[in-house]
């Protein structure tokens, strides 16, 4: 039987590498990270959440939109462990990471996870929202494992 691969810390990508885009969508989602407040869209009309952010609710085709801020925990619903910066190929361990936002059933946001050592991140795995500058001075949440 073979020893399971250790890979390390999970580290977060260099902010300085990261750049958004926002639209009328998704920009009250990007100024409250900027406070530093995590938030998800919620329909204004019959309380459904969705992310990414939408210009009408799949549910009830309302257009009215609140964006609550949430407590900043998740669960890791999904994961992967890369070993290559994607912008330069020079080694590096992340883990990407799709977690369900507490506070917003069924709102899911990707992210990158740190705190731990990669291969100890696993399905299920509380974190909490860790806020990380990024270009333009935009602040990007990534996740810290509880």
């Amino acid at each position: 039987m073979s020893e399971p691969i250790k890979y390390g810390p999970a580290l977060l990508l260099p902010g300085d590498q990261i750049g958004i885009t926002t639209n009328p969508n998704t920009e009250p989602f990007w100024l409250a990270a900027k406070e530093h407040r995590l938030t998800a869209c919620q329909c204004g009309k019959c309380g459904h959440f969705r992310m990414p952010p939408s210009p009408y609710c799949p549910e009830c085709s309302s257009q009215e939109v609140d964006w609550p801020t949430l407590p900043g925990t998740a669960t890791v619903f999904s994961f992967a462990v890369c070993n290559k910066n994607p912008k330069d190929g020079a080694d590096y361990i992340y883990v990407p990471v799709v977690v369900d936002i507490d506070g917003a059933p069924g709102a899911r946001l990707n992210a990158n996870v740190t705190g731990c050592d990669a291969e100890d991140v696993h399905i299920g795995m509380k974190v909490t929202v860790e806020w990380t500058p990024i270009q333009d001075d935009w602040v990007l949440p990534n996740f810290r494992k509880v």
